[in-house]
């Protein structure tokens, strides 16, 4: 997409190159208007998914957008504000999926497998719809993308979602052994990670809630939950 916008651009509204961002600027920040409420509406409905998979239909609206009609100034502001609402909130999503998903110790090799997918993904995008702008155009660029993001909207409908994760703190009895403990913290139902910090005897936890075990907690910290 960002090899034909750009030309359109320039083409259509006559925007030289160095003033693109003047466009961009103010289109990117009235997207985040929209996407910080979904945001914080998945998160507290626990409706991530449907979110994501929102996120994925509205790049293909705005993929058909571009494909309707892109020379034409109000069409290409419009197609880029949509765009850029579905990007915005799968460049947030995305990065916390693969956070929730993988396993507590392998968290930070997810992440870095994601961001080196993300960065081949852009180069080989790029070289890809530089081949198909030469042969078909950009009714074939948009038209490819659009294939792509159903094809992607088809597969996301199969992920289960993600578990409903929340972080609890609780003070640890004056009885209760300190080197035994995050071990057994681990071994509770619906832990996900564990620390202890010894010198203020506070176990802080992540937990998906959805398998959260309180009470199991609170008999072998024999403490009240402090958050």
């Amino acid at each position: 997409m960002f090899l034909m916008v750009p030309l359109a651009l320039v083409e259509v509204m006559g925007v030289p190159v160095a003033e693109h961002w003047t466009l961009y600027l103010p289109i990117v920040l009235a997207s985040f208007v929209v996407m910080v409420p979904a945001i914080v509406w998945a998160e507290r409905r626990a409706r991530v998914k449907s979110v994501f998979l929102a996120s994925i239909v509205t790049l293909i609206v705005s993929q058909f957008i571009f494909l309707a009609q892109v020379d034409l100034m109000w069409v290409l502001v419009g197609g880029l504000f949509v765009f850029f609402i579905a990007f915005n909130l799968l460049e947030a999503l995305l990065p916390s999926l693969v956070s929730r998903i993988a396993p507590p110790a392998a968290k930070g090799a997810a992440l870095g497998v994601f961001n080196t997918a993300q960065s081949i993904g852009a180069a080989t995008g790029s070289a890809i719809g530089g081949a198909i702008a030469l042969r078909f155009g950009a009714a074939g660029v948009f038209g490819f993308c659009i294939a792509l993001a159903i094809a992607w909207w088809l597969w996301a409908r199969s992920m289960q979602a993600p578990p409903v994760v929340a972080l609890r703190e609780y003070a640890i009895g004056d009885h209760v052994d300190i080197e035994w403990l995050r071990e057994r913290l681990l071994e509770l139902p619906g832990v996900r990670e564990a620390s202890v910090e010894r010198e203020r005897r506070m176990a802080y936890l992540k937990v998906n809630l959805e398998l959260w075990d309180e009470e199991g907690v609170r008999r072998l910290l024999d403490a009240p939950v402090v958050a």
